[in-house]
C-alpha cells in the first residue's frame, strides 16, 4: 500500500502535469485564456503514469481531507479514467467506511464528525431512508405521543405515516416535517419552539433549537421519540454533528418512553463530535437491509434490537 509521502507525490504530481500542460498550452496560443486551472475540473492532453487502484484509492482519501466532496466527473478526468473505474473506487473505499458515496461523487468520513450540508444529506440513500421511514411508521398506533426531530429520515418517516391513523401527537422542532403533516387528517402537530436556525450554504432544514426549544419538552410524557443521528458506534454510542441538535435530542430522550434511532447502515462505525446516547438508552435502531451482517451482530449483542428495512 502506498505511503502518506507517496501518496501527496502522486495527487500533486497529477495537479502539476495538468497546470504545467495548460501553461504550456496558454503560452502557445492552443487553449482560449478564459479556460480554468483548477486542477480538479481542468483536462490535460500530456501523457500521464496510470495509477493502480490502490493509489487511486489513497489519492481520493488524502483528497477528502482537504475538501467537503470530490465528484465523479473530476476524479475519472484527474485519473484518466472511467467513470465506471471511478464508481467502483468508490464503493470499495465505501466498504472500507472511508467514504460516504453519495449522487455524483463522494464525501468525506472525518468532516462527518460536524455538520454536512443537508442538500448532501438528502440526496445520500433515499430509497434506503424511505424504506427506513416507512418502517418506523408502522409502529405508530392510534393514540401515541411521538417526538420527531430533525433530519432527512424522520421526514421520511412523517410523510409515511399511515392516514387512517387517528389521534396521533406529533411534537417536532422540524418546520419541514410539522408542514408535511399539517393535513394529515389523523395527527395533531405541536411545534417546540426555540430559535430557527440559520441557514448555512446548502443548508435548506428549518430547524428550531435552544435557547427556548427545550422548555415545552420537558412538559411532556411521550410514548416514542423517533431519532436521527450522524454515527452509531458499540462504544460511542449515538452521535451527532451538531451540539444544539445533540443536546436538544437529550431532552427528547428524556421525555419519551421509548427512544428509536432511524439510521441508515452507512453511519454504523461513524463517530460525531457530539454524544446524544449510549445504545443502552434506545430500544430500537430501525436501519435497512445493506447493513453488514457483522454490524448488526455486533450491535444486538449489546442488547440493542435492530430492525432492517
Amino acid at each position: 500500500m502506498a505511503t502518506a509521502a507517496n501518496v501527496f507525490v502522486a495527487c500533486t504530481l497529477l495537479d502539476s502535469v495538468k497546470l504545467t500542460g495548460h501553461f504550456f498550452s496558454h503560452a502557445t496560443g492552443l487553449v482560449s485564456p478564459n479556460l480554468k486551472e483548477d486542477p480538479m475540473t481542468a483536462s490535460s492532453a500530456e501523457p500521464q503514469r496510470s495509477l493502480t487502484s490502490s493509489e487511486r484509492h489513497d489519492c481520493i482519501v488524502e483528497l477528502l481531507q482537504s475538501r467537503a466532496m470530490v465528484t465523479i466527473a473530476d476524479l475519472a478526468d484527474r485519473f484518466g479514467v472511467s467513470a465506471v473505474t471511478v464508481r467502483s473506487d468508490l464503493a470499495a473505499l465505501e466498504r472500507r467506511q472511508l467514504l460516504r458515496r453519495v449522487r455524483g461523487g463522494a464525501i468525506a468520513v472525518h468532516p462527518a464528525r460536524f455538520e454536512r450540508p443537508t442538500d448532501l444529506t438528502r440526496l445520500n440513500f433515499t430509497e434506503e431512508k424511505k424504506r427506513i421511514g416507512a418502517a418506523a411508521a408502522l409502529r405508530v398506533r392510534d393514540g401515541d405521543t411521538i417526538i420527531l426531530d430533525s433530519g432527512s429520515t424522520t421526514l421520511a418517516m412523517a410523510s409515511a405515516l399511515p392516514h387512517t391513523l387517528t389521534d396521533v401527537v406529533v411534537l417536532t422542532n422540524c418546520l419541514d416535517i410539522a408542514l408535511t403533516l399539517q393535513d394529515h387528517p389523523g395527527v395533531a402537530v405541536i411545534v417546540t419552539g426555540g430559535l430557527l436556525r440559520k441557514s448555512s450554504g446548502r443548508d435548506v432544514w428549518h430547524t428550531l433549537v435552544p435557547p427556548l426549544a427545550t422548555l415545552l419538552l420537558k412538559e411532556v410524557n411521550a410514548d416514542t421519540a423517533y431519532l436521527s443521528c450522524t454515527g452509531i458506534d458499540v462504544n460511542a454510542g449515538f452521535t451527532n454533528g451538531n451540539w444544539e441538535e445533540a443536546e436538544l435530542k437529550k431532552v427528547m430522550i428524556a421525555a419519551a418512553r421509548k427512544v428509536v434511532f432511524l439510521a441508515d447502515h452507512a453511519k454504523v462505525g461513524h463517530i460525531g463530535s457530539a454524544r446524544i446516547a449510549s445504545l443502552s438508552q434506545a430500544s430500537a435502531l430501525v436501519s435497512d437491509s445493506q447493513m453488514a451482517a457483522a454490524a448488526v451482530e455486533e450491535l444486538e449483542g449489546t442488547g440493542l434490537n435492530v430492525t432492517l428495512a
